[in-house]
This record gives structure tokens, C-alpha cells and sequence, in this order.
């Protein structure tokens, strides 16, 4: 046994620095701690985080959340002192100062597993460790006496991965009629005996019913909108009939989400009415993601045989132990830890995937293993696919296999079926774009390093067959030498492109910061122009590249003709793996194609009247004053219009469900944003409201006393709201700069009254991993921007209060500009601040239990917005002190106040909505 492991123990929080060694613990400065931290390895948690407390960013040690992904890869562990015990199952430390010996019983908890003979995760780690030895891993050293040798040698990784197994192609689904009385039995089995009958719940799922009728005409789904408040039961409302159907027809649901949280709920739910396989070993449901979110495993191959080195290797060989125990290999939001990648500071995550499309399908030694095939076969023979909307669109749009498109969908989170479509039918020629086309015809590069490789060497068998398919690769590569190559933005701020697209893209920095008037260039933003009024040599250097893109088009085109070609009348050496393989390369080629096409048609239109159903404009993209990209941009006005074409149109059933669809009474801007308007049909609508008592358990607090601009302020409100509230806060900010200052403000005085904060943008913490220890502690309080401000599911009593710093006014950018103008002005500003309000506010309550306040600190808040709160939620405009006072109260009484009807208990000016 080892019990403690007796090395010095290092914890820095902004409540001060703990340093144990020789058998005491002590409070240190910052400087003594990274002085010892030189001197000798030290035992950390969370490695990275400790460096930004203390200031200094090359602090390395022995990091307990290494050691713990080494030990137990593919299991879940909240990245804080008390995640790690509970993970472990031991006491977690009770303060500050108990956290260094705590460090030292964890890291002897995870020491004597590796002795145990019931460590499951014992195959592969000998082989694994041998490798970080060599790799010099701090832990290596410490780990090398007590993980056993195995008696047999052990198999290499990627013998040990299972093959997926080829599949007849599943009949077309048949057309059944479902009655509402066996949805309602449906959804009574999946809910279980003794379950509340929720009447709005039934009332739901037999809306929800609607849309697995068989269509009546060609082009002309079912469509549903269904507005379900916080509470319902959404979830199983709509899996009920999704499960009977599939049951019935044998056909394939798709349910699409926005986040990666309400997709794991979804594998949670659908336990209720899938097992977790079938009789033969297939998965009724299977959760898909894009390509970039999958371990592609010839990248780890690569790495793991030289293509990383550094700290990166050390992460490849910590990934490979996941690799084997993943039950999937999702690597964004999958068992992977999330806060892995961000131990290593560099972006080795991404790069084991396969960010760039660049994958060689059968081409691939890994190919029957892979991760991302695995999941696309299964999802073939599914009856529930759980996704997300891009997939979805672009599966719809582009999907290699007809018989694979969904026709049958849920769109869960539906509020974000607008913004999702927005990005998926956009075309943007900016420089990075443009470099990775580069990248996928030619391949390496001078010193480029990595298993990349363009066209010539994935298709040299038939360049050497196919006479004519060999002059295309020729032609293309040729003509890829005018895409922008390496230090492409380093010779456009020196005002020395090279080749017609990178002149193109000098020009449009040039004329983006001629034009520009935001103030964003002082303040290091992002800065954008109209693609209008652009005078003649700018409007030259558009035709002239617009030439050199369909120089590049045609010979891949040639190609994609010749590929079609040989699998019309294969060659005697092409076999089944090789069919594969071009296969692959058609689809990634008509990708290209489509790409280059609508380069084409933006440059186009330089120059000329601008076309209404689109918004152009130029961009210089900045990040803390530092360019990273430039480029031309299009948009659709209304991206709903391919929506309907690519995705409703084709499919036969279609819901779009939220909390947050409507605006109020008004269904116009739902059905506008759902795409419904542009085919023939009415769709159905349905709403479903919250069953929470709002009135008692809710109240917003609209503080009338924080001017805008004033940080200190801001800063001073945001720490007496935790400290009146005991934690639980959840801050909402509109820029990342006030974040960041609000933070250094009051980080440091919070923490030493035992009320940890932490923050995006700032720590150096995934968001996902940031919700789960703001959740995991009920003191903690986290602040965030947009991706906090849904999506967000935490509840109880860890979330308490949210408050957002001021109203999420829209950004003026040029697009938003011209859809307000098409929109209908500053009501269509209002819609959107609606209904950015009502999702904030849906992160308060989320169970019957839930109460808490919303605070809003902003003297300017319209009444016309106040409909973005549920009904009956009394709303308050109040000083800071005022608000203070009814949060102290909360959190003596344990709900808040009851307000009378004419609002006479409170101070303050009472509106309800």
C-alpha cells in the first residue's frame, strides 16, 4: 500500500498560496511557491490554473489531472479539489490550507489502483508508460514501480479497436398512422408508474405526434412549432411518439440540438425507451457528430510515432489510453475529459482531428476502426440519431449517402435553427479559408511536417491508370499555386502579396481600414466595410482572382468526371477498399467544387449592383489587436430560404421546438425564422406552458443606480451580489473586455471569504468543464458571455441568481443592420433582445424546486421588454441596496418575498409582466 505519497504539494487559489513540504503546510507569497516550483517537481492540480493565479506561466510539476487520465482514461472527474475526491471517493478537503495534503493522499489513491488487481483500466498502461518514460513525463518516474509488466506483451492500440461490420441497406421506412391515445400510453410507459401526470406534457407529445404522418405531396412536410416552457417534459414529450414511430415503421428519427449539454441529455433520456443494443450487438440510438469532433486515428498514429513532440506527445500518449476505452472517440463534449487539452496549452486536441477535411476514407490503414465511420454506419441502421443542427443541415445539403438524409427531424433548442442555417449556407473567401484548399491539393510543403497529403499522393493509382484523371491533378495542382501559401498576413501588412487571390486580400485590408468607422481598430476589434462602392483596382483584382479560383474549378471538375468514370467501369485491380476510397474523393471533390463556385459568384458581384437576397461585405478579423484572418463575406438576408430547400423540403416530418420561440402572443416571427414561409404549408403550432410557479418563485430585479461605462462600479455590484447571494451567481456580460476587468476587480476578495469565482475568457478552463464546477459547487460563482447564456443546465441550489450586466443590445454589424432594416426595424431589435432575455432567464429555474432572482444592472430598461419574462414574474426596478436586500432576504428565508398585487411590500417600482 502507499498510502499518502510524500512529495511536496503545491495549491494557489486567489485566496492565497499553500505550500507542504517536510510534513507541514504553510501560506507562502506567490514568489516562494514558484521558487519551490523551480527547485523540485511539485504536486498541482490543474497545472495551468495555478500558473494564472501565480503569475507565472512556466510552472509545470506532477499534475494530479495528468495522473488521473492516465489511471482512469474515458471517467469523469470535476477538475477541483472536491471533484477529484468524490471521483475517488475520499474525503475532499474542508479549506485552502487542507488542499496540499489532500494532493498528496489523492496522488497515493491512484498509486495503489495501479497496483490493484482491479484496476480496470489496466491493459495497455504498461505499454503506455514505457513510451512516457521515453517521453520523460514527470509522472513516468513515480509510476514505473508499481505498474506491473503483464506476463504477455500487449497488443499495439490500434489491433485492439473493434472493425465496424458492413450492413444490407435499410428498407425505406413504412407509412404508419399513429393515434394520439398510444402516443399517451407511450409516453406513460417512458415516464413509469408513479410519475406526476403532467396534463401539458400529454397534450405535447400528441402534438408531437403530428408530424410522423405520411406526407401528402411531393415538397410539402408536416411542420410543427411547439413553444414548450421550462418544465414540461420536452424531452420525453417528443421521444414518446419518435419511439413508436421508429417502432412501428422501422424507420430513423433525428433529433437536432443547438449544445452539447442537452445531447447528453438526450443519451440519458432515450434510455427510457432504447436499450443500449439490440440482440445483434447494434445501437438503436447513436449520437453523431461533425468530422472535427472525432479522434482520427491515423493523426494520433502520427503523432504517436514521432509527428508530436514536446508536451504534445506526452498528450498523444494520455489520448491513446482514452482511445481504448472511449465509448465513441467523441473528443468535444464526448468521455473525453474536457479539460485534458487545455493541461497542454496547445491546440493538440484539434489537431488529432480531422479539422480540414482531409480524410482518405479507405485510403486509410484505420479505416474499419474508425471512430467516424463507426458512427456513420450506425446511425444508418438506428432508430434514433441525436445531433446537432449543422450536421443535420449539412448532412442534408451534401450527405455522401442518399438513404443516410433525415427525413424525420426534431429540432430541439429550435430558437438556434436560424443562426445555424445563417453559418452553414454563408460563403466566406478569407485567407485561412483559402490556405486550407491550398493545403488539401498540393499537401506538404518546404519543412511542413505531418501525415497531410494532397491530391497527387492519395490518388496516384489512378494518375498512373487514368491517363486524363492524372492531367487533371496536374492542372489542379498548377493552379492552386494562386491560393494564398504560408505567411500569407505577414506579406499583406507588408504590402507584398503573392499571386492573384493574396493581391485580392490586400486590397480588401486596405479598403477595410480606409473605410472603417466603428472605433474597433483603437480598440483592437474586429473591423468590416460594405462590399459596395469599391473603386476600380480593387473591383481587377476581384475578376482576377475570381479567374485563378475557376482555373482551379475546371480541372477538378475534369477529375471528379474521370473518378465517376472508373467506378462506372472499374478496373480489374480496383477492389472493394479502393471503390471506397474514390468514393471519398468524388464527395470531398464536389465539396471543393461547390466551394470554389461560391468564391466565384461573391467576386462576381464586386462591382456591380448587389444582389437583395444577399449581404456582402469585407472583413480584417482582429483578436486583442492582433489580425488573424481577412476576407470577403456573403450571407443570405433570410438563410431560411435554402433552409426550406436543402432541409424541409426533401424531409417529410419536421418540429421545431424551444421555450423561446414566439415573441410574445405573436407567431410570425417563429414561423418567419423556421423556414415554413417559403414551401406550402401552414405549420402547425402548439404552445405548452411552464408548469413553475413564477410569481413566488422568481423575481426580477431591474437596478436603476449602475451607470453604463463606470467599472469600478460594475465591479463593486457584481462582488456584493455574490456576497449577499453566498455564491450561485451566474454573470452574464455582453463584452469580453468589462468581463475581464469585473474579474481582476473582485476575484481576489471573494475567494477569502470562501466564495470561489471563476470565469471565461480568463481562466484557463473549457467552458464545458467551467459549468461543471460551477455546478459541482454551491458557492461558486461563474461569469461568462453568449455561450453561457444558454444551453446552460444547472440545477438547484448551485445556481441561485443571474445577472446580466447590462441589455444584450445587438451588435450594429453589417448584417444585423441590413436584417433590421428587412425585419422591421427597432421591433426586430426587440425580438431578439426578447428572446435573449427570455434564455437568460431560463438558466434560473429549471425544476419545480428552483427560486432566485434575476438581476439586470442597467438604469435604461425598456418596459417593451419586460415580455420577455414568463407571466406573473413580478419585476422590480430597485437600487443596488435595495437588490442587495431582498438577496440577503432569499438567502435567510430561503424564497423570496412575496410581492401583493399592487406591489406594496417592496420598494422600488413593481411591474409584472
Amino acid at each position: 500500500m502507499v498510502g499518502t505519497l510524500a512529495l511536496p504539494a503545491l495549491h494557489a487559489s486567489h485566496a492565497g498560496t499553500w505550500l507542504r513540504d517536510g510534513g507541514s503546510t504553510r501560506g507562502c507569497s506567490k514568489g516562494e511557491a514558484v521558487t519551490a516550483a523551480a527547485d523540485t517537481p511539485l504536486l498541482l492540480l490543474n497545472a495551468p490554473l495555478v500558473a494564472t493565479r501565480l503569475g507565472y506561466p512556466d510552472l509545470s510539476g506532477l499534475d494530479l489531472l495528468e495522473l488521473f487520465a492516465f489511471v482512469h482514461p474515458a471517467r469523469f472527474a470535476v477538475p477541483t479539489p472536491k471533484g477529484l475526491a468524490h471521483a475517488l471517493g475520499i474525503a475532499e478537503p474542508t479549506s485552502d490550507d487542507d488542499v496540499p495534503l489532500f494532493l498528496q493522499a489523492a496522488a497515493g489513491r491512484l498509486i495503489e489502483m495501479c497496483e490493484s488487481d482491479d484496476w480496470p483500466e489496466r491493459e495497455g498502461a504498461w505499454s503506455s508508460l514505457q513510451s512516457l518514460v521515453r517521453l520523460r513525463w514527470p509522472w513516468a518516474q513515480v509510476l514505473l514501480p508499481h505498474v506491473r509488466k503483464p506476463e504477455r506483451a500487449e497488443r499495439w492500440l490500434f489491433a485492439r479497436l473493434p472493425e465496424w461490420e458492413e450492413a444490407p441497406e435499410r428498407a425505406q421506412p413504412s407509412h404508419v398512422l399513429i393515434e394520439e391515445e398510444e402516443v399517451e400510453a407511450r409516453l406513460a410507459r417512458l415516464t413509469g408508474e408513479g410519475a406526476e401526470r403532467r396534463e401539458g406534457q400529454r397534450r405535447y407529445a400528441r402534438e408531437a405526434g403530428s408530424v410522423f404522418a405520411p406526407r401528402a405531396k411531393r415538397g410539402v412536410p408536416h411542420v410543427l412549432l411547439a413553444q414548450a416552457g421550462t418544465g414540461i417534459g420536452k424531452t420525453l414529450g417528443y421521444l414518446a411518439p419518435a419511439h413508436l414511430w421508429s417502432e412501428r415503421s422501422g424507420g430513423t428519427v433525428w433529433v437536432s440540438t443547438f449544445t452539447k449539454n442537452l445531447q447528453r441529455q438526450l443519451r440519458r433520456e432515450s434510455g427510457r425507451a432504447w436499450p443500449p443494443a439490440r440482440g445483434d450487438g447494434s445501437r438503436p440510438v447513436v449520437v453523431r457528430k461533425g468530422r472535427e469532433n472525432y479522434l482520427c486515428l491515423l493523426n494520433l498514429e502520427d503523432a504517436l510515432q514521432g509527428g508530436f513532440g514536446g508536451r504534445a506527445a506526452i498528450l498523444a500518449q494520455l489520448v491513446a489510453r482514452w482511445t481504448a476505452f472511449s465509448q465513441d472517440g467523441d473528443m468535444v463534449g464526448g468521455d473525453l475529459p474536457g479539460w485534458l487539452g487545455t493541461l497542454f496549452r496547445k491546440r493538440g486536441i484539434a489537431a488529432l482531428t480531422d479539422q480540414r477535411g482531409e480524410c482518405v476514407y479507405a485510403g486509410c490503414p484505420h479505416y474499419r476502426k474508425c471512430f467516424i465511420e463507426h458512427a456513420a454506419r450506425a446511425s444508418a441502421q438506428a432508430d434514433l440519431v441525436i445531433a446537432n443542427h449543422a450536421l443535420v443541415m449539412v448532412n442534408a445539403a451534401r450527405g455522401r449517402d442518399h438513404a443516410q438524409r433525415p427525413t424525420r427531424i426534431v429540432f430541439d433548442e429550435g430558437h438556434h435553427v436560424f443562426e445555424a442555417a445563417d453559418s452553414t449556407f454563408a460563403a466566406a473567401l478569407t485567407g485561412a479559408e483559402a490556405i486550407e484548399l491550398r493545403r488539401w491539393i498540393v499537401g506538404p510543403e518546404k519543412q511542413s511536417r505531418g501525415r497531410r497529403r494532397g491530391l497527387a499522393a492519395r490518388l496516384a493509382d489512378v494518375a498512373s491508370y487514368d491517363e486524363a484523371g492524372g492531367k487533371a491533378i496536374e492542372a489542379a495542382l498548377a493552379a492552386a499555386q494562386a491560393l494564398p501559401s504560408d505567411g500569407w498576413l505577414q506579406r499583406l501588412v507588408e504590402g507584398t502579396p503573392y499571386g492573384p487571390v493574396e493581391a485580392l486580400l490586400g486590397g480588401v485590408r486596405a479598403t477595410t481600414y480606409a473605410r472603417d468607422e466603428s472605433g474597433g481598430q483603437e480598440a483592437g476589434y474586429g473591423i468590416e466595410t460594405e462590399a459596395a462602392g469599391l473603386d476600380g483596382p480593387v473591383v481587377e483584382l476581384a475578376a482576377q482572382a475570381a479567374s485563378a479560383l475557376a482555373a482551379i474549378r475546371a480541372p477538378l471538375q475534369r477529375l471528379g468526371g474521370r473518378l465517376e468514370a472508373i467506378l462506372a467501369d472499374p478496373p480489374d485491380w480496383l477492389d472493394a477498399q479502393g471503390r471506397a476510397r474514390i468514393e471519398g474523393a468524388r464527395h470531398s471533390l464536389t465539396w471543393r467544387c461547390d466551394l470554389l463556385a461560391a468564391w466565384e459568384a461573391l467576386l462576381d458581384r464586386l462591382g456591380g449592383p448587389g444582389d437583395p437576397e444577399f449581404v456582402d461585405w469585407l472583413a480584417v478579423e482582429r483578436s486583442d489587436t492582433r489580425e488573424f484572418d481577412v476576407g470577403l463575406h456573403r450571407h443570405w438576408l433570410d438563410p431560411m430560404k435554402p433552409f426550406a430547400r436543402v432541409v424541409l423540403e426533401p424531409a417529410h416530418g419536421v418540429m421545431v421546438t424551444s421555450a423561446t420561440l414566439k415573441d410574445g402572443p405573436d407567431w410570425d416571427a417563429a414561423i418567419a425564422r423556421s423556414g415554413a414561409a417559403h414551401i406550402e404549408v401552414a405549420p402547425r403550432l402548439a404552445e405548452a406552458e411552464s408548469p413553475f410557479d413564477y410569481a413566488s418563485k422568481a423575481e426580477v430585479l431591474i437596478v436603476t443606480d449602475i451607470q453604463r461605462g463606470d467599472i469600478p462600479a460594475l465591479a463593486g455590484a457584481y462582488g456584493r451580489i455574490v456576497e449577499a447571494c453566498g455564491g450561485g451567481v451566474l454573470g452574464l456580460f455582453t463584452a469580453i473586455r468589462r468581463l475581464r476587468a469585473v474579474h481582476g476587480r473582485i476575484a481576489d476578495r471573494l475567494a477569502r471569504s470562501g466564495l470561489p469565482l471563476y470565469s471565461q475568457h480568463v481562466d484557463p478552463i473549457d467552458t464545458g468543464t467551467l459549468v461543471d464546477i460551477f455546478r459541482d459547487d454551491p458557492a461558486a460563482s461563474l461569469l461568462g458571455t453568449d455561450a453561457l447564456r444558454d444551453g446552460v443546465d444547472v440545477p438547484g441550489h448551485s445556481l441561485r441568481c443571474v445577472v446580466m450586466e447590462q441589455v444584450p443590445w445587438p451588435r450594429p454589424t453589417i448584417l444585423h443592420r441590413a436584417r433590421r432594416a428587412a425585419g422591421g426595424g427597432s421591433a426586430y431589435d426587440d425580438r431578439i433582445i426578447r428572446a435573449r432575455l427570455a434564455q437568460a432567464f431560463g438558466r434560473l429555474i429549471r425544476s419545480k424546486d428552483d427560486s432566485g432572482h434575476f438581476l439586470v444592472l442597467s438604469p435604461a430598461f425598456p418596459s417593451r421588454l419586460l415580455g420577455a419574462f414568463p407571466a406573473g414574474t413580478p419585476v422590480l426596478r430597485v437600487t443596488l441596496d435595495e437588490a442587495l436586500q431582498r438577496l440577503a432576504e432569499r438567502r435567510c428565508e430561503g424564497d423570496p418575498p412575496r410581492i401583493d398585487g399592487d406591489g406594496q411590500a417592496a420598494k422600488g417600482t413593481t411591474e409584472t409582466t
